[in-house]
């Protein structure tokens, strides 16, 4: 069982400091990293670490919006984790899928979103 972590800023000039420090007391085995935009889902690092992780790991990321733009987005990832068995902890939104409570914050966030785009759909 391993703990990985994903860290992303979205151009080459910017620092990933802030979010090693944030994750640099759970004691990480790996991290993916990449300096790339968010805007959709064809990132290379993000594709290696959705390879690399099995049953059993633990991905943490600093916030949210480092692994996804939004959160259809972050919904399709965490599906491919939950179906991997692979746990999932931002930590900004203190959400930890390897919890009762954790997969339930993320349920309301789903159901959210669900509700969010079908008024949308409806003022359409």
């Amino acid at each position: 069982m391993s703990k990985v972590a994903y860290i992303r800023v979205s151009s080459k000039d910017q620092n990933a400091g802030r979010q090693h420090q944030a994750l640099s007391s759970y004691g990480i085995d790996r991290f993916f990293e990449e300096k790339i935009s968010g805007k959709d889902m064809n990132r290379p690092e993000m594709k290696r670490l959705l390879d690399w992780v099995r049953e059993g790991d633990t991905l943490y990321v600093e916030s949210f919006s480092r692994l996804a733009r939004n959160m259809l987005d972050l919904l399709k990832i965490v599906d491919v984790l939950t179906k991997k068995k692979v746990g999932f902890i931002s930590l900004k939104e203190s959400i930890d899928t390897t919890t009762p409570a954790g997969r339930l914050q993320l349920g309301v966030f789903a159901a959210i979103y669900q509700f969010e785009r079908e008024c949308s759909k409806e003022r359409q």
